[in-house]
């Protein structure tokens, strides 16, 4: 199957939307309840969220387009870290944080994780961020396997509201060329 990477447009919410509810329960920890999985993604990943990440100025999606079907998304925000635990670690500033990089497990293993990582990681650079930082389930090893894959490395940790749950993270970062 062909893909592209785009740029997504509002017309696209839906669709993300639909493809968080597959890829989001892939990076939690098996011991996360259904109910915390389904607070996340109507908090953070409904449409009307990816209809607001869509207008905000300081926010990229690009998405992973199979002939009309999402098979992939990344989210990146340009604006300082809020989260003091995650400031004070970061070396590199200005810093773009990746806050969402997921792919359909159907495409798992195709390398498009990799393409939609070097799209992003561009897109990073293009906006004159010095690195890109990110964080994730200190659980999910695959997940850091292709980020230290990708050149991020561990900085530092922080904590993560999951619904009722607080996870932990690492948060990885690396320099842009």
């Amino acid at each position: 199957m062909t893909h592209t990477i785009r740029p997504a447009t509002t017309d696209d919410a839906g669709a993300l939307a639909a493809l968080a509810t597959v890829t989001f329960p892939l990076a939690c920890p098996p011991s996360t309840s259904p109910e915390d999985i389904a607070a996340h993604l109507a908090n953070t990943l409904s449409e009307r969220h990816f209809r607001t990440y869509l207008g905000d100025p300081d926010v990229t999606v690009l998405v992973i387009d199979a002939e009309g079907s999402l098979r992939g998304y990344s989210l990146l925000v340009n604006r300082p870290a809020a989260d003091p635990d995650v400031s004070s670690a970061l070396t590199i500033t200005p810093s773009v944080e990746l806050s969402k990089c997921y792919v359909h497990p159907g495409h798992h293993g195709l390398g498009a994780a990799a393409e939609l990582m070097h799209a992003s990681l561009q897109a990073a650079a293009g906006s004159g961020a010095a690195g890109v930082w990110l964080g994730v389930n200190s659980q999910n090893a695959r997940a850091i396997r292709f980020y230290e894959k990708s050149g991020f490395r561990r900085v530092g940790t922080k904590s993560f509201r999951l619904g009722n749950t607080v996870e932990h993270d690492f948060v990885l970062e690396r320099a842009l060329p």
